[in-house]
């Protein structure tokens, strides 16, 4: 899993009545985009430490190709 800052995470609930969560990555531990990522969440604005599991996937913002 990688991660840059500004890409947006979705967490997919484990549950059927559950809500999905959704928050941009403001930081990024490792130099290489491994987690653990500081998340801020939309719902709440709250900032919180994310080692993702299997059920959460990213939306990378975009990126430009090397010249």
């Amino acid at each position: 899993m990688h991660a840059d800052v500004g890409d947006r995470i979705i967490v997919c609930s484990e549950s059927v009545d559950g809500a999905d969560r959704t928050g941009e990555v403001i930081d990024v531990r490792h130099p290489d985009g491994r987690p653990p990522y500081l998340i801020r969440w939309d719902d709440t604005r709250v900032e919180t430490l994310v080692y993702p599991g299997s059920n959460a996937f990213f939306m990378y913002r975009s990126r430009q190709s090397p010249d």
